[in-house]
């Protein structure tokens, strides 16, 4: 090998016989910035194994000593996924890790002081969750809200789903909660899902109360008030004819009539 061990265009140079797939080849990724948290970590996770990364974080993927290019590839490698990192926090935290040189120790010190779970954040999710209302929003949105704190929670507690009694009991509670924060227009609809046997998910439930959501509003549009312009002229014709009768029965006295009493 010749002075130039980092040059990746010789024939015999390890990186150019790197599969597409190795994590030792470098990807260029976009994310926002957010503040540490469960959603950012999850986020984070997912886009590092999509790009085959993870391993610099989980410090299964180890810096080769024996060969200086794929050695020098690694720290490459690792400078990347330590620049997502960096450019997906705030720039509170930013400058507080700037100077960190391995991936893995900036994603466990993060963790570390960011990512505690304690009661009061369990607290605080859980009272969001039995908090949410429908509340005038569409179905829909209610709903995809609701959804979205439940998998924030089975994320954070990380609830073991080891059994088929235990994930009945979790998808009753999950009914329960979206059918408590419904509307009072939904109140008849709500009454037949809880007298069904067995219950149904809440999945089954969304579908059926988001048919009847369609039903109401494409009947709104069906049924809608006669226009203005021919509302209008009813009241005229209206009007006109009970003129006419007042004109009739409401004539003055005959003048060729005489009073011979006074």
């Amino acid at each position: 090998m010749g002075d130039s061990g980092g040059d990746a265009t010789t024939s015999d140079n390890p990186v150019s016989k790197l599969d597409f797939s190795d994590p030792l080849l470098g990807m260029a990724m976009d994310l926002k910035k957010s503040e540490i948290c469960g959603v950012w970590k999850c986020a984070m996770t997912l886009a590092l194994k999509t790009k085959n990364k993870f391993g610099f974080i989980d410090k299964t993927i180890v810096k080769d000593t024996t060969n200086e290019v794929l050695s020098n590839q690694w720290e490459r490698c690792n400078s990347v996924v330590l620049s997502w990192i960096l450019g997906s926090i705030s720039e509170e935290l930013y400058l507080g890790q700037v100077f960190s040189t391995i991936a893995s120790e900036i994603w466990d010190e993060l963790k570390e002081t960011y990512d505690r779970i304690d009661g009061s954040m369990v607290f605080n999710l859980h009272q969001k969750i039995n908090s949410l209302t429908q509340n005038g929003i569409t179905l829909s949105e209610y709903y995809h809200s609701l959804n979205s704190l439940w998998k924030q929670f089975d994320a954070m507690v990380e609830i073991p789903d080891n059994s088929d009694e235990l994930k009945a009991h979790h998808a009753m509670i999950k009914l329960m909660q979206f059918l408590m924060g419904l509307d009072d227009s939904y109140h008849s609809l709500r009454s037949a899902i809880l007298t069904t046997e067995p219950l149904p998910s809440v999945k089954t439930a969304y579908s059926i109360l988001s048919r009847e959501e369609s039903h109401r509003i494409t009947s709104q549009h069906t049924f809608k008030k006669p226009p203005a312009s021919a509302f209008n002229a009813k009241i005229t014709a209206n009007q006109n004819y009970n003129n006419q009768n007042i004109s009739v029965k409401g004539r003055g006295p005959n003048p060729n009539l005489k009073c011979t009493k006074c």
